[in-house]
């Protein structure tokens, strides 16, 4: 788990490679005042089955030093501990593992 921002609010994300977007909770979008109900509904599969969920697009996800603009997330109606970088975000950069440790370096 990693601190970054969600158009510059704080954040908490865990890499979820497995992911094909981002996800974020319906809590944590709330507090972001994100404005997903005007998104995209969608149905999700995830490991407790399938949920109804709202496609949008982020105007900007910051992780340290590195900024990324239009990024397509999910919001979940799901409680999550984090959000979730996936694919959308990740596949921006080459990723390479050292032991435990991964190394995202911007393409």
């Amino acid at each position: 788990v990693t601190a970054g921002s969600i158009e510059g609010k704080p954040v908490q994300f865990m890499v979820d490679t497995g992911a094909t977007v981002v996800a974020i909770g319906q809590g944590e979008a709330d507090r972001l005042r994100l404005d997903y109900k005007s998104g995209q509904p969608v149905h999700m599969s995830t490991a407790n089955g399938t949920a109804q969920g709202w496609m949008i697009k982020l105007r900007n996800l910051r992780l340290g030093d590195v900024t990324v603009y239009d990024v397509d997330a999910v919001v979940t109606p799901l409680g999550m501990p984090a959000v979730l970088l996936g694919n959308s975000f990740l596949n921006r950069f080459n990723m390479r593992r050292d032991g435990d440790q991964m190394m995202l370096v911007k393409r």
